[in-house]
C-alpha cells in the first residue's frame, strides 16, 4: 500500500476511534458502566497495537534479510566481474609480450 493510502487509513481509523469515543461518553449509561466499556476497549487497543506492532518488526526483519540477500548477491557479481576484467587484462597484457 503507498504511503498515501495508509495515511488517509491511519486517518480513518483515528477518526473512527475518535468518533466511538465522543458516543460512548455521551451514551445514557452509568458512570461505572461507560468506565468499564472504556477500559475493555482500551485493553483490545493495547492488544491490536501490540500485534499490528510485531507484524511490523516481522515485516522488517525480513525486508533487511531480503535486502542482505541483494546485496550478497551484488557484491558477487560485482567481484566475478573485477575477476574477468583482471584475466581479461593479463589475457591481453600476455599477448602484448
Amino acid at each position: 500500500m503507498s504511503d498515501n493510502g495508509a495515511s488517509k487509513v491511519s486517518y480513518f481509523l483515528v477518526g473512527l476511534g475518535v468518533g466511538a469515543l465522543l458516543g460512548i461518553l455521551f451514551a445514557p449509561k452509568s458512570g461505572k458502566e461507560t468506565r468499564e466499556f472504556l477500559a475493555q476497549k482500551a485493553e483490545e487497543g493495547r492488544d491490536y497495537a501490540t500485534r499490528k506492532a510485531q507484524e511490523l518488526r516481522e515485516r522488517a526483519g525480513d525486508i533487511v534479510e531480503h535486502g542482505k540477500e541483494v546485496v550478497s548477491r551484488q557484491k558477487d557479481q560485482f567481484a566475478s566481474a573485477i575477476e574477468a576484467g583482471r584475466e581479461a587484462y593479463q589475457r591481453e597484457k600476455s599477448k602484448a609480450h
